[in-house]
Protein backbone atom coordinates (compact mmCIF):
# COMPACT_ATOMS: atom_id res chain seq x y z
CA UNK A 1 0.00 0.00 0.00
CA UNK A 2 1.03 3.94 -0.28
CA UNK A 3 3.28 5.12 2.35
CA UNK A 4 1.87 8.39 3.42
CA UNK A 5 4.88 9.70 5.70
CA UNK A 6 7.51 8.40 2.90
CA UNK A 7 9.35 11.45 2.89
CA UNK A 8 8.83 13.99 -0.48
CA UNK A 9 11.58 14.19 -2.66
CA UNK A 10 12.70 17.27 -4.23
CA UNK A 11 10.68 16.90 -7.57
CA UNK A 12 13.41 19.34 -9.20
CA UNK A 13 16.64 17.45 -8.58
CA UNK A 14 17.93 14.06 -9.00
CA UNK A 15 17.84 11.48 -6.22
CA UNK A 16 20.58 11.27 -4.18
CA UNK A 17 20.42 7.65 -4.35
CA UNK A 18 19.94 7.97 -8.41
CA UNK A 19 22.99 8.32 -11.01
CA UNK A 20 22.16 9.44 -14.76
CA UNK A 21 24.51 7.09 -17.31
CA UNK A 22 24.28 6.39 -20.95
CA UNK A 23 23.44 2.86 -23.02
CA UNK A 24 24.99 3.13 -26.29
CA UNK A 25 22.64 1.32 -28.78
CA UNK A 26 23.65 -1.53 -31.35
CA UNK A 27 24.28 1.29 -33.98
CA UNK A 28 26.37 3.38 -31.61
CA UNK A 29 23.50 6.08 -30.40
CA UNK A 30 24.01 7.21 -26.83
CA UNK A 31 20.73 6.93 -24.44
CA UNK A 32 20.31 8.36 -21.45
CA UNK A 33 19.34 6.14 -18.85
CA UNK A 34 18.97 6.35 -15.04
CA UNK A 35 19.64 3.61 -11.94
CA UNK A 36 18.69 3.62 -8.10
CA UNK A 37 21.08 2.28 -6.70
CA UNK A 38 20.17 -0.98 -4.26
CA UNK A 39 17.55 -0.41 -2.18
CA UNK A 40 17.67 -0.23 1.73
CA UNK A 41 15.45 -2.91 2.19
CA UNK A 42 15.19 -6.29 1.29
CA UNK A 43 15.18 -6.23 -2.46
CA UNK A 44 11.28 -7.21 -4.62
CA UNK A 45 12.85 -6.88 -7.19
CA UNK A 46 13.79 -5.00 -10.20
CA UNK A 47 11.55 -2.50 -12.22
CA UNK A 48 12.30 -0.62 -15.74
CA UNK A 49 9.98 2.56 -16.58
CA UNK A 50 9.98 4.10 -19.95
CA UNK A 51 8.08 7.22 -20.58
CA UNK A 52 5.61 8.44 -22.89
CA UNK A 53 5.95 10.57 -26.42
CA UNK A 54 7.86 13.64 -25.77
CA UNK A 55 8.97 12.89 -22.01
CA UNK A 56 11.48 12.59 -19.76
CA UNK A 57 12.58 10.77 -17.09
CA UNK A 58 12.50 13.24 -14.79
CA UNK A 59 8.64 13.62 -15.09
CA UNK A 60 8.52 10.53 -13.33
CA UNK A 61 11.48 10.99 -10.42
CA UNK A 62 9.40 11.26 -7.55
CA UNK A 63 7.08 7.97 -8.02
CA UNK A 64 10.09 6.22 -9.19
CA UNK A 65 11.75 7.01 -6.15
CA UNK A 66 8.44 6.11 -4.22
CA UNK A 67 8.98 2.68 -5.73
CA UNK A 68 13.05 2.48 -4.81
CA UNK A 69 11.97 2.93 -1.39
CA UNK A 70 9.34 0.13 -1.49
CA UNK A 71 12.37 -2.26 -2.45
CA UNK A 72 13.02 -2.03 -5.85
CA UNK A 73 15.87 -1.76 -8.19
CA UNK A 74 14.65 1.01 -10.59
CA UNK A 75 15.81 1.89 -13.99
CA UNK A 76 14.24 4.19 -16.06
CA UNK A 77 15.35 5.32 -19.81
CA UNK A 78 14.63 7.77 -22.87
CA UNK A 79 13.35 6.37 -26.24
CA UNK A 80 16.25 7.27 -28.61
CA UNK A 81 15.28 10.41 -30.87
CA UNK A 82 13.59 12.51 -27.64
CA UNK A 83 14.30 14.19 -24.52
CA UNK A 84 18.06 13.93 -23.90
CA UNK A 85 18.84 11.17 -26.50
CA UNK A 86 18.88 13.58 -29.51
CA UNK A 87 16.33 13.81 -32.35
CA UNK A 88 15.74 12.30 -36.11
CA UNK A 89 13.67 15.17 -37.66
CA UNK A 90 14.75 18.57 -38.71
CA UNK A 91 14.10 20.95 -35.77
CA UNK A 92 14.97 20.22 -31.91
CA UNK A 93 11.84 20.25 -31.46
CA UNK A 94 9.66 17.97 -33.30
CA UNK A 95 9.28 14.26 -32.68
CA UNK A 96 9.92 11.78 -35.44
CA UNK A 97 10.87 8.15 -35.82
CA UNK A 98 11.59 5.64 -39.08
CA UNK A 99 9.40 3.19 -37.30
CA UNK A 100 8.25 1.87 -33.88
CA UNK A 101 10.46 -1.09 -34.60
CA UNK A 102 13.56 0.94 -33.96
CA UNK A 103 12.46 1.68 -30.35
CA UNK A 104 11.29 -2.01 -30.09
CA UNK A 105 14.68 -2.83 -30.81
CA UNK A 106 16.33 -0.90 -28.42
CA UNK A 107 14.11 -2.32 -25.60
CA UNK A 108 14.58 -5.60 -26.61
CA UNK A 109 18.64 -5.65 -26.80
CA UNK A 110 18.54 -3.49 -23.79
CA UNK A 111 16.19 -6.14 -21.78
CA UNK A 112 18.74 -9.03 -21.28
CA UNK A 113 21.51 -7.10 -20.68
CA UNK A 114 19.31 -5.01 -17.73
CA UNK A 115 18.22 -8.48 -16.35
CA UNK A 116 21.43 -9.92 -15.69
CA UNK A 117 22.13 -7.04 -13.72
CA UNK A 118 19.34 -6.83 -11.88
CA UNK A 119 17.60 -8.97 -9.48
CA UNK A 120 14.32 -10.70 -10.32
CA UNK A 121 11.54 -10.19 -10.78
CA UNK A 122 11.42 -7.79 -13.42
CA UNK A 123 8.41 -5.88 -13.92
CA UNK A 124 8.35 -3.65 -17.70
CA UNK A 125 6.31 -0.14 -17.02
CA UNK A 126 5.79 2.52 -19.45
CA UNK A 127 3.50 5.53 -19.84
CA UNK A 128 1.07 6.51 -22.80
CA UNK A 129 3.09 6.08 -25.64
CA UNK A 130 5.48 4.08 -23.55
CA UNK A 131 3.04 1.46 -22.22
CA UNK A 132 2.48 1.20 -26.13
CA UNK A 133 5.96 0.38 -26.82
CA UNK A 134 6.95 -2.44 -24.35
CA UNK A 135 3.32 -4.35 -24.47
CA UNK A 136 4.05 -4.15 -28.20
CA UNK A 137 7.58 -5.47 -27.12
CA UNK A 138 6.21 -8.37 -25.41
CA UNK A 139 2.96 -8.99 -27.69
CA UNK A 140 5.97 -9.63 -30.37
CA UNK A 141 7.76 -11.90 -28.11
CA UNK A 142 10.74 -9.48 -27.61
CA UNK A 143 10.82 -9.60 -24.15
CA UNK A 144 9.39 -11.31 -21.16
CA UNK A 145 8.92 -9.51 -18.17
CA UNK A 146 7.40 -11.20 -15.05
CA UNK A 147 4.97 -8.21 -15.19
CA UNK A 148 3.77 -5.32 -17.00
CA UNK A 149 2.54 -2.27 -15.45
CA UNK A 150 1.15 0.89 -18.09
CA UNK A 151 -0.26 3.74 -17.40
CA UNK A 152 -2.09 5.49 -20.06
CA UNK A 153 -1.30 3.34 -22.42
CA UNK A 154 -1.41 4.73 -26.26
CA UNK A 155 -3.83 1.91 -28.13
CA UNK A 156 -5.63 4.56 -29.75
CA UNK A 157 -5.99 8.12 -30.24
CA UNK A 158 -8.77 10.21 -28.49
CA UNK A 159 -9.52 12.13 -31.29
CA UNK A 160 -10.20 9.67 -34.17
CA UNK A 161 -13.37 10.36 -36.34
CA UNK A 162 -12.98 7.83 -38.58
CA UNK A 163 -12.00 3.88 -38.00
CA UNK A 164 -8.41 3.09 -37.16
CA UNK A 165 -7.76 1.63 -41.03
CA UNK A 166 -9.30 5.05 -42.63
CA UNK A 167 -7.68 6.88 -40.27
CA UNK A 168 -3.84 5.19 -40.57
CA UNK A 169 -4.47 5.66 -44.63
CA UNK A 170 -5.41 9.84 -44.21
CA UNK A 171 -1.82 9.89 -42.21
CA UNK A 172 -0.09 7.88 -44.93
CA UNK A 173 -1.48 10.54 -47.72
CA UNK A 174 0.07 13.25 -45.27
CA UNK A 175 3.62 11.80 -45.23
CA UNK A 176 3.32 11.93 -49.52
CA UNK A 177 2.03 15.34 -49.04
CA UNK A 178 5.10 16.88 -48.20
CA UNK A 179 8.32 15.90 -45.58
CA UNK A 180 7.42 12.93 -43.22
CA UNK A 181 9.25 14.70 -40.66
CA UNK A 182 7.51 18.08 -40.50
CA UNK A 183 5.14 18.98 -37.53
CA UNK A 184 1.58 17.13 -37.81
CA UNK A 185 -0.05 19.66 -35.82
CA UNK A 186 0.83 23.26 -34.81
CA UNK A 187 2.61 23.53 -30.82
CA UNK A 188 2.16 27.12 -29.44
CA UNK A 189 1.21 30.52 -30.71
CA UNK A 190 5.33 31.79 -29.20
CA UNK A 191 7.73 29.48 -30.74
CA UNK A 192 9.40 27.58 -28.25
CA UNK A 193 6.57 28.15 -26.03
CA UNK A 194 4.15 24.88 -24.20
CA UNK A 195 0.65 25.86 -25.39
CA UNK A 196 -1.30 27.56 -22.44
CA UNK A 197 -3.60 24.92 -22.37
CA UNK A 198 -1.64 21.83 -22.50
CA UNK A 199 -2.25 21.47 -18.38
CA UNK A 200 -5.67 20.53 -18.81
CA UNK A 201 -4.97 17.39 -21.24
CA UNK A 202 -2.18 16.27 -18.86
CA UNK A 203 -2.77 16.96 -15.15
CA UNK A 204 -5.16 18.51 -12.59
CA UNK A 205 -1.79 19.40 -10.30
CA UNK A 206 -0.38 23.31 -11.50
CA UNK A 207 2.88 22.20 -9.15
CA UNK A 208 3.45 18.46 -11.02
CA UNK A 209 2.98 20.08 -14.01
CA UNK A 210 5.14 23.11 -13.36
CA UNK A 211 8.25 20.76 -12.61
CA UNK A 212 8.05 19.79 -15.94
CA UNK A 213 8.18 23.03 -17.36
CA UNK A 214 11.03 23.97 -14.98
CA UNK A 215 12.99 20.61 -16.10
CA UNK A 216 12.44 22.06 -19.51
CA UNK A 217 14.22 25.31 -18.62
CA UNK A 218 16.94 23.81 -16.81
CA UNK A 219 17.60 21.05 -19.76
CA UNK A 220 16.61 22.31 -22.74
CA UNK A 221 17.35 19.60 -24.59
CA UNK A 222 14.26 17.54 -23.25
CA UNK A 223 12.26 20.09 -24.81
CA UNK A 224 9.75 18.27 -28.01
CA UNK A 225 7.11 19.48 -29.22
CA UNK A 226 4.67 17.94 -31.95
CA UNK A 227 4.86 14.65 -33.48
CA UNK A 228 6.09 14.31 -37.48
CA UNK A 229 3.53 13.02 -39.22
CA UNK A 230 5.93 10.36 -40.13
CA UNK A 231 5.66 9.26 -36.47
CA UNK A 232 1.50 9.87 -37.01
CA UNK A 233 1.62 7.32 -39.34
CA UNK A 234 3.60 4.55 -38.08
CA UNK A 235 1.79 5.47 -34.58
CA UNK A 236 -1.38 4.08 -36.13
CA UNK A 237 0.64 1.30 -37.94
CA UNK A 238 1.84 -0.03 -34.56
CA UNK A 239 -1.35 0.37 -33.16
CA UNK A 240 -3.28 -1.93 -35.67
CA UNK A 241 -0.13 -4.08 -35.15
CA UNK A 242 -1.22 -4.70 -31.62
CA UNK A 243 -5.46 -5.17 -32.98
CA UNK A 244 -4.46 -8.31 -34.95
CA UNK A 245 -5.94 -11.40 -33.55
CA UNK A 246 -3.59 -13.39 -30.86
CA UNK A 247 -1.30 -10.26 -31.15
CA UNK A 248 -2.72 -9.56 -27.28
CA UNK A 249 -3.51 -12.71 -26.36
CA UNK A 250 -0.06 -13.76 -26.66
CA UNK A 251 0.83 -11.58 -23.21
CA UNK A 252 0.27 -14.49 -20.37
CA UNK A 253 2.11 -12.22 -17.52
CA UNK A 254 0.11 -10.55 -15.03
CA UNK A 255 -0.77 -6.70 -16.35
CA UNK A 256 -1.83 -3.67 -14.66
CA UNK A 257 -3.47 -0.78 -16.26
CA UNK A 258 -4.00 2.61 -14.97
CA UNK A 259 -6.90 4.77 -17.35
CA UNK A 260 -8.77 7.57 -17.08
CA UNK A 261 -11.87 7.53 -19.00
CA UNK A 262 -11.57 11.58 -20.18
CA UNK A 263 -8.51 11.18 -21.09
CA UNK A 264 -8.08 13.46 -24.20
CA UNK A 265 -5.12 11.93 -25.76
CA UNK A 266 -5.48 8.01 -25.75
CA UNK A 267 -8.69 6.26 -26.16
CA UNK A 268 -10.03 4.60 -23.53
CA UNK A 269 -12.19 2.66 -25.36
CA UNK A 270 -8.92 1.08 -27.37
CA UNK A 271 -7.86 0.29 -23.84
CA UNK A 272 -10.72 -1.67 -22.59
CA UNK A 273 -11.20 -3.12 -25.91
CA UNK A 274 -7.16 -4.57 -25.39
CA UNK A 275 -8.09 -5.75 -21.45
CA UNK A 276 -10.76 -8.13 -22.92
CA UNK A 277 -7.90 -9.47 -25.11
CA UNK A 278 -5.14 -9.82 -22.46
CA UNK A 279 -5.33 -12.87 -20.09
CA UNK A 280 -4.38 -11.39 -16.71
CA UNK A 281 -4.94 -7.92 -16.55
CA UNK A 282 -6.47 -5.58 -13.85
CA UNK A 283 -7.82 -2.06 -14.87
CA UNK A 284 -8.02 0.84 -12.46
CA UNK A 285 -10.22 3.79 -13.61
CA UNK A 286 -10.55 7.08 -13.00
CA UNK A 287 -13.19 9.33 -14.17
CA UNK A 288 -13.17 13.08 -14.32
CA UNK A 289 -10.96 13.58 -11.20
CA UNK A 290 -7.67 12.20 -13.47
CA UNK A 291 -6.58 13.65 -17.10
CA UNK A 292 -3.71 11.62 -18.64
CA UNK A 293 -1.03 11.53 -16.74
CA UNK A 294 -2.44 9.68 -13.76
CA UNK A 295 0.85 9.21 -11.96
CA UNK A 296 1.85 13.00 -11.45
CA UNK A 297 -1.96 13.98 -10.61
CA UNK A 298 -3.45 15.74 -7.68
CA UNK A 299 -2.50 13.32 -4.30
CA UNK A 300 -5.65 12.14 -3.75
CA UNK A 301 -6.01 10.45 -7.66
CA UNK A 302 -2.25 9.24 -7.37
CA UNK A 303 -2.53 7.91 -4.01
CA UNK A 304 -5.20 5.62 -5.25
CA UNK A 305 -3.04 4.95 -8.22
CA UNK A 306 0.10 4.07 -6.36
CA UNK A 307 -1.82 1.85 -4.03
CA UNK A 308 -3.21 -0.36 -7.05
CA UNK A 309 0.46 -0.11 -8.40
CA UNK A 310 2.28 -1.01 -4.96
CA UNK A 311 -0.07 -4.04 -4.56
CA UNK A 312 0.48 -5.47 -8.00
CA UNK A 313 4.41 -5.20 -7.58
CA UNK A 314 3.70 -6.87 -3.76
CA UNK A 315 1.89 -9.79 -5.89
CA UNK A 316 4.75 -10.26 -8.49
CA UNK A 317 7.59 -10.22 -5.76
CA UNK A 318 5.47 -12.51 -3.60
CA UNK A 319 5.33 -14.83 -7.07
Amino acid sequence: MHEPDFRSIDRRAIPVDAAESKWLAADGLAIRRIDWSDPAVPAQGSLLFFPGRGDAYEKYLETLDHWHRLGWRVTAMDWRWQAGSGRLGTDPVTGHVDDFATWVGDLAAFWPQWCAQTPGPHVLAGHSMGGHLVLRAVADGRVTPDGLLLSAPMLGFRDSYAPTPVMHLAAKLMTRLGDRRRPAWKWSEKPGEVPADRIHLLTHDGERYADELWWRKARPELAMGPGSWGWVERAYASMRQLERPRALEAVTMPVLILAAAKDELVSYKAIVRAVARLRDCELIRFGEEACHEILREEDSVRDRALDACDDFLGRIAAG
